[in-house]
């Protein structure tokens, strides 16, 4: 999947999202879509790099204490 079609997959669940609001005004909408997509992005990176932190921080492009901030914040590891 290319960047474009993972662009155009967060503008159509946004289109879907405003449409379920009928109306209603958002709130922390950027909070809700960082949060949402950064769980199944460290789940995902996490399990191609075979668990290893060092190789998903990398993959990343975020620092290895980062990404472990992250896991727990997201209960990813204890």
């Amino acid at each position: 999947m290319s960047k474009k079609n993972i662009e155009e997959s967060v503008r159509d669940t946004l289109d879907q999202y405003f449409k379920d609001l009928h109306g209603a005004e958002p709130h922390s909408l950027h909070d809700l879509v960082m949060g949402s997509a950064e769980k199944p992005l460290l789940e995902v990176v996490m399990r191609q790099a075979d668990g290893n932190q060092s190789k998903a921080a990398e993959w990343l492009g975020i620092n290895r204490n980062t990404l472990r901030r992250k896991l727990l914040d997201h209960r990813l590891i204890k």
